[in-house]
């Protein structure tokens, strides 16, 4: 997965309740901080912003990117998130797409 840059839209893979924004929470990064960190925009239908904060690439995944403005594929979704798993998370992950496989 290619680093999140200015402009790419994100997604929530964790809760975040201090700013009322939870998992599949959608935003835009509206700065790249040195430290590794990016700020990310809420916004609400109308435009207005909702909630705005400086996250670490942990948090989140991108799901469109603003340099070849194209949206990011499901498998390179799935594998952002899945390397953010722990080991044995990354396990159970397997042993599912195992289990969904044999169902076909």
């Amino acid at each position: 997965m290619n680093k999140p840059e200015l402009f790419d839209i994100v997604e929530l893979i964790v809760n975040l309740p201090t700013v009322n924004q939870f998992i599949g929470s959608q935003g835009t990064i509206v700065e790249c901080f040195d430290d590794s960190k990016y700020e990310i925009e809420f916004t609400n239908e109308e435009g207005e912003t909702i909630a705005q904060c400086a996250l670490s690439p942990d948090k989140f995944i991108v799901i469109w990117q603003s340099k070849t403005k194209q949206w990011v594929s499901i498998s390179d979704k799935i594998n952002a998130v899945i390397n953010n798993l722990s080991e044995d998370r990354k396990k159970e992950v397997l042993n599912f797409a195992r289990f969904l496989y044999l169902g076909v």
